[in-house]
């Protein structure tokens, strides 16, 4: 062999060298993962799915974020729906996916051969009822508080005299 080495030394050489360069790649990860779980950006594209765990400010909307374990944003993902969209379309979406996520009625007699796999999904079903709550947990809160203001707004008025009614007739 050239160079005086012998065959079983060259590969012990390898293997080591192998190791280290191996051995230094894990470290520079391993700090870096490091780095990475110790970032928490603010308002990033994980603010509002980490919006549960965050939800922390004590206002209505982070109650119920704790509550329902769930941000309107996700629900509304969930459900396929827009911001906008009327309580018809939410409930509309919220039927279809209970129903493709229900399981399907028991057989009338035992199936032969074969079962048949599963093709709903329990978990699916009740992430669809969850969101479908907390969207109308959400709905409820916007009611109530332009309930509040109207009765605010209507009691700080005092009705005019073209408004109110005529006196009652004296005898």
């Amino acid at each position: 062999m050239a160079g005086g080495q012998s065959a079983p030394k060259a590969v012990i050489q390898v293997v080591i060298a192998g190791a280290q360069i191996l051995g230094k790649a894990f470290a520079a990860a391993g700090r870096q993962a490091y780095r990475n779980a110790q970032h928490r950006p603010q308002g990033g594209a994980l603010g509002d799915a980490a919006g549960v765990s965050n939800a922390t400010s004590g206002s209505i909307t982070d109650r119920l974020t704790r509550e329902h374990r769930m941000t309107p944003d996700e629900a509304r993902l969930i459900l396929n729906v827009k911001r906008e969209d009327p309580i018809e379309n939410i409930l509309r979406n919220y039927e279809h996916l209970f129903k493709a996520n229900s399981p399907p009625p028991p057989p009338e007699k035992p199936p032969t051969g074969r079962p048949r796999p599963q093709y709903w999904s329990h978990y699916l079903q009740s992430k669809v009822v969850r969101a479908k709550e907390r969207l109308e947990a959400e709905l409820k809160v916007i009611v109530e508080a332009e309930g509040t203001a109207s009765k605010a707004a209507g009691g700080a008025e005092k009705p005019s005299k073209a408004d109110s009614p005529p006196p009652p007739p004296q005898s």
